[in-house]
């Protein structure tokens, strides 16, 4: 299996994975509370719309499947199996060897399989670090020493930029969590960059199969920005200036999620190259919420123009700007399979307070009772 997966990142149906793609791709956030009235207006970024490479490393090697190993014609054994490691186990150590390269997991296995020695495995599974034990076994086939487990240690994709908020020198971008997809577990981020991208052509979006846009990462494109954390709300990380392309010179106010309204909108998203443009929406309903959630909103695309390049809403377009009278509200999230014109969106109230800049700022709970 190999150690890198690539995707395009949307969720779809309101599933919050993202979906297979062109070649092939946490710490969740608790106990907020909705801020108090004009708290947020001291915030002001620039809205993205770019469509960014993403590459991140995991903080350890994630297993993703079980395989069995021929130790004889008549015998075939999976000792990552029979320990009890599985699918979506997060593996940090073995024999007390740090896991920060997939290729340490081999020479490990190797010098404990040459001298017949047991393995001690640290993992987590559900927040919590456990134990696992185990012998390699030998592949008469391929003359190797193996754990009977497929294993990833990182992934890559692309999506679009939300935005950089420029005062805290941080982005946001997604507007959901990464997960791997042969287990659906959130990826725990060690490492990782965003670096331009191009949009070479569009798959469109049919009623129940979602398209998406094929784009490359920029050979000499320079790195935008880190990858810090992988939320419920997307990625985040630092960056040290407003990308290229953006269509705006200044900063702009963001809303609070109560000040979001079903009516006209815009998002902001990448179908040709680089260049961002500005497309018309309708956001049909709005939830509202008193601490943070996703689908905060549900969103149609009107704009013809964009309907006729993509068919609505395609896999890569996660994370586009939401704007509404003059301010950013949220980014797009997820395309209804069955109806691709239409799809969720979250509040960037949620985005900002995962990013770090609205910690940045004096903030009160909202403590009023409904």
């Amino acid at each position: 299996m190999p150690g890198l997966l690539f995707a395009f990142f949307l969720s779809v149906s309101g599933l919050t994975v993202p979906v297979p793609g062109y070649a092939s791709a946490a710490g969740m956030i608790h106990g907020h509370t909705a801020v108090q009235n004009g708290a947020e207006q001291d915030i002001k970024v620039y809205p993205g719309g770019q469509t960014i490479g993403v590459k991140v490393k995991s903080a350890g090697v994630l297993v993703v499947g079980h395989h069995l190993v021929e130790v004889s014609p008549e015998t075939k054994v999976s000792p990552g199996e029979s320990s009890g490691l599985l699918p979506g186990d997060l593996m940090v150590s073995i024999n007390g060897v740090k896991l920060d390269e997939i290729t340490r997991v081999a020479d490990l296995v190797k010098r404990a399989g040459d001298v017949g020695s047991e393995l001690s495995i640290r993992y987590i599974r559900e927040g919590k670090e456990r134990t696992a034990r185990l012998k390699p076994a030998y592949d008469r086939n391929d003359k190797v020493w193996r754990l009977g487990l497929y294993i990833r240690d990182s992934a890559a994709g692309v999506g679009t930029l939300t935005f950089y908020a420029p005062r805290e020198g941080v982005y946001g971008a997604l507007g959901h969590v990464i997960t791997d997809m042969n287990t659906g577990t959130p990826i725990v981020v060690g490492s990782g960059h965003i670096v331009e991208s191009n949009v070479t052509s569009i798959s469109k979006s049919q009623d129940g199969d979602p398209g998406e846009k094929r784009a490359v990462f920029m050979k000499e494109g320079q790195v935008l920005g880190n990858v810090e954390s992988n939320t419920d709300f997307g990625i985040f990380g630092k960056m040290g200036r407003n990308p290229e392309h953006s269509l705006y010179r200044e900063p702009i106010p963001v809303a609070k999620s109560s000040e979001v309204k079903e009516g006209p909108a815009q998002i902001l998203t990448v179908v040709e190259g680089q260049r961002v443009e500005r497309f018309n929406v309708e956001i049909i309903h709005v939830s509202r919420q008193q601490e943070p959630a996703t689908k905060g909103m549900v969103l149609r695309i009107t704009d013809s123009r964009l309907i006729d390049k993509t068919g609505g809403i395609v896999q890569g377009m996660s994370g586009s700007p939401i704007l509404q009278q003059g301010k950013l509200v949220g980014a797009v999230t997820h395309v209804f399979v069955n109806d691709p014109k239409s799809g969720y969106g979250c509040f960037i109230e949620w985005m900002l307070k995962d990013s770090g800049a609205a910690q940045q700022h004096s903030f009160h709970p909202n403590l009023k009772a409904v």
